[in-house]
């Protein structure tokens, strides 16, 4: 599942370090974090979609291991990402 332009635009404005940032790590987070919450909604209706749960394993991977770099580098800013998301950490 792919989220609207405009959605993302939003998320990119919100999490942004720069004027030209699209691809920050913590920009990066906050689209995964969006196309999990997507998918965990699709999978609500749709129980039996085991194709796309395989993406959705990959993405939660991913935003794992982004989120582990984020906090070895910079803790700060790991639990700015991690109050603005409402993750469990």
């Amino acid at each position: 599942m792919t989220i609207a332009k405009e959605a993302k635009k939003t998320i990119i404005e919100k999490f942004k370090k720069h004027k030209n940032d699209t691809g920050s790590t913590d920009v990066q987070v906050a689209i995964l974090t969006e196309r999990i919450n997507t998918l965990t909604e699709h999978f609500k209706v749709h129980k039996k979609d085991h194709h796309s749960r395989r993406g959705l394993l990959r993405m939660v991977n991913l935003r794992r291991k982004l989120l582990a770099y984020l906090k070895k580098t910079n803790p700060k800013e790991y639990q700015n990402i991690i109050d603005k998301l409402k993750l469990r950490k």
